[in-house]
């Protein structure tokens, strides 16, 4: 069954607040400011919103082009200018692969550290589109029609906000949970075109509210109860993750078909 586009999602900084966007370039590496800094303690170990959850409260933009970035924290307070690279480092991300980067020096640290309370670095990886969770995953896709199965097994009062999940996609005009029957085959989303590869398995982020951090509703719970033995590629799944194969300009409404 073909889809439309309902939501595009941009983290340009991994664990910090959403950038909702109308239209998207997908290229090899998918949507090039889409998870372009990532933090590290003073151990080098990568966190993010599972460890930090005030993290999310942080409203980043950054402009590839001009090397320009700017965190703008509840308070009201901006820290903003174009960014400098210091020492390379390397970041193990999940156990799974080592990603390279350079610190960012100036102000930015220093101010999400006082945030949050503790040492921490901001980083930039060498190559675009490393600091995902999964490689070669470029793009993820989540429905409307599943965050409804989850609102109705969860006994919720409303359909939880879709932030929740970070996903870049969302997807209007679909069965709930259709998505999985994509795992193997391809997409033509607006102008592009991906290779559906996996599920993506949930972790505790999603529970948390997306405005503050605190924790609110039992995601994890409600998947582990309904979507236990669903076969898939990780533990309790909800969406799908991709790769680019043919880039192009994604809007708001464009299409998703199924090649």
């Amino acid at each position: 069954m073909a889809g439309s586009i309902s939501w595009i999602y941009v983290a340009p900084v991994k664990g910090f607040a959403l950038s909702s966007r109308d239209e998207v370039q997908l290229g090899p590496s998918g949507v090039a400011d889409d998870r372009r800094f990532h933090l590290i303690g003073d151990n080098g170990r990568l966190l993010n919103g599972k460890q930090l959850a005030p993290l999310v409260q942080i409203a980043p933009t950054w402009v590839e082009e001009s090397r320009f970035l700017s965190l703008r924290f509840p308070n009201g307070e901006e820290v903003a200018g174009v960014i400098e690279l210091g020492e390379t480092v390397a970041t193990n991300f999940y156990g799974r692969r080592e990603v390279e980067g350079r610190v960012v020096e100036g102000p930015w640290a220093e101010a999400i550290s006082q945030f949050v309370g503790r040492p921490l670095r901001l980083v930039q990886p060498v190559e675009p589109g490393a600091g995902r969770d999964r490689r070669p995953a470029s793009v993820s896709l989540l429905s409307a029609a599943s965050l409804e199965r989850l609102r109705l097994e969860g006994e919720l009062d409303e359909r939880p906000d879709a932030r929740r999940f970070r996903m870049l996609f969302g997807i209007e005009g679909t069965e709930a949970h259709e998505e999985d029957a994509w795992i193997g085959r391809r997409l033509r989303i607006g102008d592009a075109v991906v290779d559906v590869q996996g599920n993506v398995g949930r972790c505790i982020v999603t529970s948390r509210n997306p405005d503050t951090g605190a924790r609110t509703i039992p995601t994890l719970d409600i998947l582990a109860e309904y979507r236990h033995g669903v076969r898939t590629t990780e533990a309790l799944p909800f969406g799908v993750w991709g790769s680019v194969v043919e880039p192009g300009r994604v809007r708001l409404s464009d299409p998703v078909e199924p090649q």
